[in-house]
Order: structure tokens, then sequence, then C-alpha cells
């Protein structure tokens, strides 16, 4: 099967720099939704139309890693003519799926039953009924049987009357379409050359024209607006929010949750309002995820316990481990079983075995921390000296006294304890107190400063 994707729109309704097939759902380019479905159909051929802004549909075509034609429309005299352009791509022995780079959700499924539908030699259409058709193609059937497509500006009373609508998905033998293609005409009142047309070509050839339908009229609606765009998005959320639910997932509230990659929930996973989940994210059994929490192509195991406002980006947090609220877990964070990160404490490239804790106002950056280890409130790895970054090593059953400033490459030893406000510029030793504080004295007969009344 040959799938060509028309893609070469303005969308000046957007109101955009940004071409209209690159506008984001779901955190995915509308055109990415698009070319992973019809790759879920494992086509031969796969071509992109692309026009607006061709440069930057072109380097989202490179970027990914299987091979796919593109063909320039230019100028978009129309969806006949932006077909036309694929032709020199396509295989005339099999049959050829159109499909439309801002018509994001159509499922796997419906583009399967209309394949099957076509055959190898029918002509099959996508339709959908809908309550308020103004402006879309109706199809016009007699006897029950597609005879045309005719457009809302081209209608007459009785045609603008139909609720049937033609989505623009099709399937058509490449053949006949080459042929039909050839003999489009451009007398309408767009002045341009309908795709649409073929349909009455196909009727005078004697090639049967069919049908076949979505589970719902979303799966054919198309993003010619910021509006539209929002409106699918929440439909698509939706459906992700039910899947995850049918799964057994508990949502505090369906209506706010975003899923903008892969989610991938064990049992008994509790997720409250205003999560946000990019990329891969993976959330073990009875996990719990505080209100407003991003969370990007991490790992949460089993029991963990991240609290409310809390930012985790390719980490991962152990088992029955406890987070934030407002911690921020960065790349290269990984944390073993039982460890505590609290209010306020960031973690950047860093290690921490079991059943340690950071549980106050500290910055841990590349370092590599042992088991039971305490940081306090107020610490900081010195990791950067503005060229170069170093690492720290905090060993087993040290305790990191508050106010502390670890300048790395350091290493506090097994059951070290520094005391408080202590400036770590060389190795603590196993087992001992390590403390670099000022003597403290008092200043007998001072006054503070007061302010001169003007």
């Amino acid at each position: 099967m040959n799938v060509v994707i028309l893609a070469a729109g303005m969308g000046k309704r957007m109101q955009s720099a940004l071409p209209k097939v690159l506008h984001p759902l779901a955190g995915k380019p509308l055109l990415s939704h698009v070319i992973d479905t019809a790759q879920s159909l494992s086509p031969s051929r796969l071509c992109v139309i692309y026009g607006h802004g061709g440069a930057a549909v072109l380097e989202l075509l490179a970027r990914r890693p299987e091979t796919i034609a593109a063909a320039l429309q230019e100028p978009q005299l129309g969806t006949g003519h932006a077909v036309r352009q694929a032709l020199p791509e396509l295989d005339e022995n099999v049959p050829t799926l159109i499909l439309y780079g801002d018509v994001p959700l159509t499922s796997v499924a419906a583009l399967r039953a209309l394949v099957a539908a076509a055959g190898p030699d029918q002509l099959a259409i996508l339709t959908v009924e809908q309550d308020d058709p103004f402006g879309l193609g109706r199809i016009v059937r007699e006897n029950g049987k597609i005879v045309r497509i005719v457009e809302q500006k081209d209608a007459n009373e009785a045609e603008r009357a139909i609720r049937e609508i033609n989505s623009g998905i099709m399937v058509a033998p490449t053949a006949r379409l080459k042929q039909w293609l050839g003999a489009l005409q451009n007398n309408n009142a767009q002045g341009e050359f309908y795709l649409t047309d073929i349909v009455a070509m196909a009727v005078a050839d004697g090639v049967s024209v069919v049908s076949a339908q979505p589970s719902a009229v979303w799966e054919v609606a198309g993003v010619n607006s910021k509006v539209q765009l929002a409106e699918l998005e929440r439909i698509h959320q939706g459906n992700i929010a039910r899947r995850l639910l049918e799964q057994g997932v508990t949502l505090l509230d369906p209506a706010r949750l975003d899923v903008r990659g892969e989610l991938i929930c064990g049992r008994d996973v509790s997720i409250d309002v205003g999560c946000i989940f990019e990329g891969k994210v993976e959330l073990a059994d009875g996990v719990s995820i505080g209100a407003h929490s991003v969370i990007v192509n991490a790992r949460i195991g089993a029991g963990a316990n991240i609290k409310p406002f809390c930012h985790i980006e390719q980490a991962v947090v152990g088992a029955a481990s406890i987070i934030g609220p407002y911690a921020r877990l960065r790349p290269g964070t990984e944390l073993a079983e039982d460890v505590h990160i609290g209010n306020f404490v960031e973690i950047k490239n860093s290690q921490i075995a079991a059943h340690s804790k950071a549980n106050h106002l500290a910055y841990v950056g590349d370092a590599t921390v042992g088991s039971r280890v305490n940081i306090g409130a107020g610490t900081i790895t010195c990791n950067y000296d503005g060229a170069n970054k170093f690492r720290t090593v905090i060993e087993d059953d040290a305790f990191i006294g508050s106010d502390s400033q670890l300048i790395a490459p350091v290493t506090v030893g097994k059951g070290a304890t520094l005391g408080a406000g202590t400036t770590l510029s060389k190795d603590a030793p196993a087992g001992q107190l390590t403390i670099s504080r000022a003597r403290q004295v008092s200043i007998e007969g001072w006054t503070r400063p007061v302010k001169v009344k003007k």
C-alpha cells in the first residue's frame, strides 16, 4: 500500500509563523501523529506533500528513522493538485491511502477498515455524519450508493441539507487514481483541482465507490485554528485518561491530566490534578504522584511518593522513596530505595544509595552518595569552577551538617561527620568530626547603627 499525506497548507487561521502541521498536540507535531498512524499500517511507500514552511517540514522528516519521500506542491492549487505531486513516488500495483497532516487523531482501526472496504480495485471514502456539516463536502448518494461529493460552495439547497460528510481520507486503486487526477478540472467556485471530483469519475468508469466510518467524529476532525487545536488536545487527553482509568489508575480529576508521550502505570497508581508527563514515564505499583508535578522521561519505583510541585527529568527514583514537595531531580539523577528528597532540594547527575536523605534546601550535583547519609539543610556540592565539573563522594553513614559547602573534588569518608557551617576543601577522614568554622566572638560595647532621620 502507498500512503500520501497532504501537508502543504499554510494555516492562516493559526496566526503563527510555524507551519500548521508542525503545531504540537500532546507534545508532538500534528504531522508526526499522522505519520506514526500511517507507519502502523506498514506501507510500502510513504510520501509527504509539503509547501508552506517546507524547510521545517523536511527537517522533521529527516529526524525520523524511516525513509519518507517528500514532494513539493508549489503553488498550492487544491487537494487534487497536491496528490498529483506524489504520483512519481507511487507503486501502481497497490492501492493508495490519502491522509491529511492536520487530521491527527484518526485511529489505525478506522484506516484498516477503510483499506479492507476498498480492496484492490474500489474507491473507498471515510465518511461521518455531523449535526452541523457547514463548510464540508457532502456525500451524495443515489439508491444508497455514493455517486459524487459536492463542496459547500458548490452545493445546492438540497445537497447542503445532507449530513454525511467527506473526511477527505480515501483509498484508491493507484493506476486509476493517476488517470483520474490527470483529468481533473478546476471549473469550480474556488478555482482549484478538487480531489473529491474523482468520485464522479470513478462512478462514470464503473468503479464501485464504498465507504467506512470511524468510531467517533473526532477521528476525522482537522485543525485550522488554535481553537480547534485546543479542542482536539482535550479530546485526546480525555481518551488517554479513560484508558488509564480502565487500567485501574486513580485519577483525582481525569480532566486535569496531560500526557505528552507514553505513560506506563502499574497497579494502584494514583495521580493528582494538574500533572504533566512527557516522553516515556514509568510508574511502578503503588506510586503516588502529587498535584502539579512534571515528570519527563523518568522511572518511579514501587511505592514511591512524589509530593506536589515536583519536577523530575531523566531520572530514576527508587522504590518507597519520598520526593518533595517542590523538589527538582535533574538529568542523571539515580535514587535507590527509601531515599528522601525534601522541599527545595535539587539533585543533578548524582547517585544516592538506599535510606539516605536530603530533606531541606540543598543542592547535590555530580555526586556519589552512599547509604544512610544525612545531608543537612543548606548544603551544596560546589561542583563547577566556571569551566569544569568535579565530583563529590560521600560514603555510607556520613552526616553532613547544615549550611556546609563541599568543594569538589572531595571525599567524605564512611561514618564521617561535618559540623554545621563547614566549608570542606580537603577530604574528611572516615569516622571523624571535621569542622571549619571561625571562632565565635562577642564584641562588648558595639552599637547597632541607627538610621538618621531626614
